[in-house]
């Protein structure tokens, strides 16, 4: 016996609460990560400055998640590589989409952040020995796509999971359809 399907209304707002809590989560950790790599490059580590940064990139990533609908983005990759959802493949790949999609506009503006403010502060003579803009990017974009996957990777099924009980909606079991959705195979 099936279950009545859930209200696209109230999916509409499971996808926009687990856009609102994994920009936040996304923002707070890879602005933290992104100020410690650039103290590990001469900079150094201020409250300030993570705070800017953290503010910056939660609204670039609250931006993403409005206007790019992950789920349904996430769900067509699922459907057109034949996995089965909720799946370890699935939320494998639906985890590099929504990396490819966040963290590079992220990482970007947070180093553009870093840079500009380094060289606005820095004294003459310190100008040419700091690192040039490619290469804080491709340190920091590196090191912000691996853990902006295994980010995404661990909270995407505890964001949805909580989000989908905020707006009523009874979860998933792992592995299976979404409740209210019809029996695999059928």
């Amino acid at each position: 016996m099936r279950g009545t399907p859930p209200d696209p209304k109230a999916m509409k707002k499971v996808g926009l609460l687990i856009s609102v809590f994994m920009g936040v989560t996304m923002s707070f950790f890879l602005s933290l990560l992104g100020n410690f790599l650039g103290s590990l490059q001469g900079g150094q580590f201020t409250i300030p400055g993570f705070l800017i940064s953290f503010a910056i990139s939660t609204v670039i990533s609250l931006v993403i998640g409005f206007i790019v609908p992950m789920k349904r983005v996430g769900d067509a990759a699922v459907r057109s590589a034949k996995l089965r959802p909720h799946s370890i493949q699935a939320r494998l790949l639906e985890s590099l989409i929504s990396d490819c999609i966040y963290t590079p506009v992220i990482t970007l503006a947070m180093v553009a952040y870093a840079y500009f403010q380094s060289r606005a502060h820095a004294p003459a003579e310190a100008l040419e020995h700091m690192p040039g803009f490619f290469q804080m990017f491709i340190g920091s974009f590196i090191a912000c796509m691996i853990a902006g996957y295994i980010l995404i990777f661990i909270f995407m099924p505890l964001y949805m999971k909580l989000s989908m009980r905020i707006c009523g909606i009874q979860p998933p079991p792992a592995g299976g359809p979404p409740a209210g959705g019809p029996p695999s195979g059928h």
